[in-house]
């Protein structure tokens, strides 16, 4: 297969034409090609002018693949890829996985394809389940500590837009799309580069994994809260989790813990045990809203409304005077902003968006980077009370019924208030509360803040519009702490313990998580071939 590299597409290219573009920047009739398709595909618009697609396309040829190949320096040869499965004997206790997000979904679904027969235990609901207790909290402000936007089956990326784009270059990417498109999701997310599969798609998604992983001889237990992990001899032995009012305890060699950054109470517990863990940097700051529209017009320029370009988005990142970090962070295109508390009394938002973001607005965390001097301790888990002091202020200051603290962006950075709202109406629900965010955040996150949208306005017009709504708080980007883990990724406190994905600090996203997973899979499966 020959890989043709940087191949520049009209907007209004028809899939019939791959084979003509091919031929054309080989130099080689058509006739000579067998079949072609996308590998990759991007919207290039730095020229307003011209915005276009840019291409990697894979092609077959009939005959002299090697000589063709050396025609032009974007083209190569490749292989397709392809998964190996390793795997020579079955696991003497079966392994235990601790949470339902893409980390423990894809370690349970190699394990399980491998025959391994994994135990998955969920604190949250099912997603079913779980859309009905999200729906009820945005609707109603009516929480449920163990089954919301943070915890449950597919964890918090279930309810965000299931973007997939990641920096990671591990070749498992491709194994994660694959499985994403044999479940469910759109087939283009295998060559669009920043593909996402929408909330909306994504909760089947999950739920044919989780099908699937029962379908080998898997099992998953929801509502089912892990309560004490054992050991003999420095290595794990068993598990109890608590289901109801009922303890149950499992004999186990290898425990996969794959909890969220959100699984406040595993981490308390896992302290107490002795588990070595560390502070971790992470970042904290607000949502913000603008109209979709107008970011599309920024982006695209005369070609906003071009029917073959989707919502556009955008990626900004800054350094303030002071050297602190400000950045953009899970922007979601023609989403909404949703309630994505997770304790009583604590308010958190985060971003969403369906398949095909078609709401009125766009929004995005902007984040200010939180480093350890800033904990003011030396616990590990400083960075959580950090966290729980910040969503206290926002809950008190929405009027403690889950409302979320809003204000404009112009009013934000003038340091003045007002009653009513300009262009862009806020999206959070159950409901919003017109407040000065400048007196809920800590005063080096407001500094930050202000002066990074600034900074973001000179790279993207408009984007410290004073219409703009800002809504408080978004704390839960990462997580604050990091499980240490040697380089088989098993906890450097108790062998056979692998903390893996976003809650142990190792993931930042659905396909870092999700792939972090699979590596500690592998790690559980190279034991059968000893």
């Amino acid at each position: 297969m020959i890989r043709i590299n940087n191949i520049s597409l009209p907007l209004d290219y028809d899939d019939g034409d791959l084979i003509k573009y091919a031929a054309q920047a080989l130099k080689i009739s058509e006739s000579s090609i067998k079949s072609a398709g996308l590998f990759k595909r991007s919207v290039d618009a730095r020229k307003k002018n011209n915005v276009h697609f840019e291409a990697a396309i894979d092609i077959e040829v009939f005959k002299n693949e090697d000589r063709i190949a050396r025609r032009s320096s974007k083209a190569k040869i490749t292989e397709p890829y392809s998964y190996e499965l390793k795997s020579s004997g079955k696991l003497e206790k079966r392994p235990v996985i601790i949470g339902c997000g893409p980390c423990g979904l894809f370690a349970g679904l190699i394990l399980a394809q491998a025959g391994q027969e994994p135990l998955i235990i969920e604190q949250g609901k099912d997603v079913d389940r779980r859309t009905a207790d999200v729906d009820v909290f945005r609707s109603r402000g009516l929480l449920d500590e163990s089954s919301n936007i943070q915890f449950g089956e597919g964890g918090a990326g279930t309810f965000s837009d299931g973007k997939l784009n990641t920096g990671t270059k591990d070749k498992r990417i491709r194994k994660v799309l694959s499985e994403f498109t044999a479940h469910g999701a759109p087939e283009d997310i295998m060559y669009l580069a920043k593909p996402h599969i929408g909330t909306d798609i994504l909760r089947n998604v999950v739920k044919n994994i989780r099908n699937d992983i029962i379908s080998c001889g898997g099992e998953v237990i929801f509502d089912a809260r892990l309560s004490d992990i054992e050991e003999k001899n420095g290595r794990i032995c068993a598990v109890s989790y608590t289901a109801g009012n009922t303890v149950n305890r499992i004999e186990t060699d290898n425990v996969i813990l794959a909890i969220g950054h959100s699984a406040r109470n595993t981490f308390e517990m896992l302290r107490s045990k002795g588990i070595a863990m560390q502070q971790k940097a992470f970042s904290m700051g607000v949502r913000i809203e603008h109209l979709q529209e107008n970011i599309n017009k920024q982006q695209y320029g005369d070609f906003y409304d071009h029917p073959r370009l989707k919502a556009a988005d955008y990626k900004l990142a800054v350094h303030t005077k002071s050297g602190r970090g400000v950045y953009t962070f899970c922007m979601c295109p023609g989403g909404c902003v949703v309630a994505a508390a997770s304790e009583k009394g604590r308010l958190v938002t985060n971003g969403m968006s369906e398949y095909a973001r078609d709401m009125i607005n766009a929004n995005s965390a902007v984040l200010v980077g939180i480093d350890t001097d800033d904990f003011g301790s030396d616990d590990a888990l400083a960075g959580i009370r950090l966290q729980r002091e910040l969503e206290e202020r926002a809950f008190s200051f929405g009027g403690e019924n889950y409302h979320a603290p809003v204000q404009r962006v112009g009013e934000f950075l003038s340091r003045t208030s007002s009653a009513g709202f300009g262009s862009v109406i806020p999206s959070y629900r159950p409901g919003v509360e017109k407040t000065d965010l400048n007196r809920l955040l800590p005063g080096f996150m407001a500094d930050s803040l202000r002066e990074g949208l600034l900074l973001m306005d000179s790279r993207l017009k408009g984007f410290a519009d004073e219409d703009a709504v800002l809504t408080a708080v978004e704390s839960r980007s990462s997580s604050p702490v990091r499980i240490l883990r040697n380089e088989k990724m098993q906890s450097v406190s108790m062998e056979g313990l692998y903390p893996c994905g976003e809650g142990a600090g190792y993931a930042g996203g659905i396909m870092s998580a999700a792939v972090d997973g699979i590596k500690a899979a592998e790690m559980i499966l190279e034991m059968t071939q000893k």
